[in-house]
């Protein structure tokens, strides 16, 4: 009977089952195991930054510089000459504004940048031309106070990650014109040419 007991409490094992048991483990088996996963995790990033890089940002260049010049976005990848002279002097890229057209400017504005908890500041100059000649001088001067604030309100929104963007000159340059035109109710700020653009 004793026998019979201890047969039932011992499960049976097939012979072949308990050498695989005791068989040691492969070496190296653990390296070629993790050996694609490591690569996958060291190769993606690197491959990410070079298609962003050398890929993505040229053609987003491209698009903004034609959308911004007003023509139609080329399928090349090349970027669009500007059609604005660039300005020399400042080592900026800021662009002069164009001879013959009715501007306002704005001088030595210095705002401190968002999220930086006043530890850094941007310091720019920049003249705004008009749609038609002869009216953004006047809307401007008798609106002073009020646009300066909105100069002020969107030029301190912008953090510092921001500005170090590619294209955060244009896009600030849409939400300045975007914020004057809304203030004065109509159309008349066309264009921003920066003159002095420090960030310190």
């Amino acid at each position: 009977m004793a026998a019979k007991a201890d047969a039932k409490e011992a499960p049976a094992t097939p012979p072949a089952a308990a050498e695989k048991e005791a068989a040691p483990a492969p070496k190296g088996g653990a390296i070629k195991t993790w050996l694609p996963v490591a690569l996958a995790v060291i190769a993606a990033p690197a491959a990410s930054w070079a298609v962003a890089q050398f890929v993505l940002l040229p053609k987003l260049e491209a698009r903004l510089a034609a959308v911004h010049s007003g023509e139609h976005p080329a399928p090349a990848a090349k970027p669009a000459k500007p059609a604005k002279k660039e300005k020399a002097s400042g080592g900026h890229g800021s662009k002069e504004a164009p001879a013959g057209t009715d501007t306002y400017e704005f001088t030595n504005v210095v705002v401190n940048l968002s999220g930086t908890m006043g530890t850094r500041y941007l310091k720019t100059s920049f003249v705004i031309t008009g749609v038609e000649p002869d009216t953004i001088k006047d809307a401007f001067e008798e609106n002073k106070a009020k646009l300066t604030d909105v100069t002020l309100g969107v030029l301190s929104s912008v953090s510092l990650a921001d500005l170090e963007e590619p294209g955060a000159k244009n896009i600030l340059r849409e939400k300045l014109v975007a914020a004057y035109n809304q203030a004065l109710g109509s159309r008349v700020a066309e264009q921003i040419y920066f003159s002095d653009f420090v960030v310190q």
